[in-house]
């Protein structure tokens, strides 16, 4: 049986289940949570970094605002209040919009 030891999407058991696997989980404490989550943060955005197709990339990005969703609730807070301070932000610094790539600064 392989071993994954990881933070599952929450309706993964039953898909199993319906497969007629066996399988073991565990329901993890907040503190677990979010550091399995971080983990889980970086396996998509790898996934995100490695698509070739805009459809692989675009599945990707789902899956990472999955990952900002759950963050969020983690963190006790709304996606409205990260978007304020997103909002913000690219106020005070700009965005990444025009793409600069910044090569060197003199000390």
């Amino acid at each position: 049986m392989p071993t994954y030891n990881k933070l599952v999407r929450d309706r993964i058991p039953e898909i199993i289940e319906a497969t007629g696997k066996a399988f073991t989980t565990s329901v993890l404490s907040e503190e677990e949570y979010l550091i399995e989550l971080k983990k889980k943060s970086f396996e998509e955005l790898e996934e995100y970094h490695d698509a070739e197709t805009r459809e692989d990339a675009i599945e990707e990005l789902a899956d990472l605002m999955e990952i900002v969703h759950a963050f969020a609730k983690s963190h006790k807070t709304s996606l409205e209040e990260i978007e304020a301070i997103r909002h913000e932000k690219a106020e005070k610094r700009g965005g990444f919009d025009k793409r600069i790539f910044l090569n060197e600064v003199e000390d």
